[in-house]
């Protein structure tokens, strides 16, 4: 709730709506006129890749994708943490994985059949929902091939570092791969590392990515765009209250 609070569409919003306010029902213009003219150059500039997914690169590319598992030994466990899904009866269940949920469950099913001994641990309680987030994964990785006998399933946890705490129950000390969103990894490393883990990190999922050649639409605003700076400021929040706590 807080991490939304602070996201860039709703700052611009907040600093526009009070903007109005003081040009319509007060006799305060300047204020009204600054507070609208930020508000509309944050919305501008947010809407544009070159300096979104300036803020948001250095989340995703600090640490390299797992293209090539031929250095690393063999590993028992493949961790998806869950991210974010809504279930509703008349969709199909590809449907209820969320935009961040869905490429993170293929990345887990790709690198499971790298390791095909390994096991597949999907994670996420329910939180707001009818059925947990494991559940849904579960359901659409069986869809895409998996067994079940390969499947073990986290179901409570709220947020990822209580998934943590609870992988770390089940993985002990033994080395895994943590399967993620690009953007989220280094503050799930960093929740993991802290609890003495070492997991071997596998980036997914990534929204910054080196366009072979520009297009007519590089130049135009993009709803893309916000949701790249929206990523960026829930992950360096999500950072700051971490380091604030002592948790990371």
């Amino acid at each position: 709730m807080v991490g939304s609070l602070f996201s860039p569409l709703t700052l611009i919003l907040i600093l526009l709506g009070l903007g109005l306010f003081f040009l319509l029902f007060t006799r305060r213009q300047r204020p009204g006129k600054i507070l609208v003219l930020i508000g509309t150059l944050l919305f501008g500039f947010m809407s544009f890749d070159g300096i979104s997914g300036r803020i948001l690169r250095p989340l995703e590319y600090k640490y390299p994708s797992l293209l090539s598992v031929k250095d690393i030994p063999d590993v028992k466990w493949i961790v998806v943490l869950g991210g974010g899904h809504a279930s509703d009866p008349k969709l199909p269940v590809t449907s209820y994985l969320s935009e961040d949920s869905l490429p993170r469950l293929v990345e887990g099913i790709r690198l499971h059949q790298e390791f095909p001994q390994s096991k597949l641990i999907l994670t996420g309680g329910k939180l707001f929902d009818r059925i947990s987030e494991a559940s849904a994964l579960a359901d659409v990785a069986l869809l895409m091939g998996a067994k079940k006998d390969d499947l073990i399933l986290e179901e409570t946890s709220k947020d990822t570092e209580e998934q943590a705490r609870l992988i770390q129950q089940m993985v002990d000390q033994e080395r895994f791969i943590l399967v993620t969103s690009a953007y989220h990894m280094p503050r799930s490393i960093a929740l993991f590392k802290r609890l003495g883990l070492n997991p071997i990190p596998a980036p997914t999922d990534h929204s910054v990515k080196e366009r072979q050649r520009i297009a007519p639409w590089d130049f135009y605003p993009s709803a893309h765009s916000l949701r790249e700076a929206e990523k960026a400021f829930h992950e360096y929040l999500g950072w700051a209250w971490a380091k604030l706590i002592g948790r990371i």
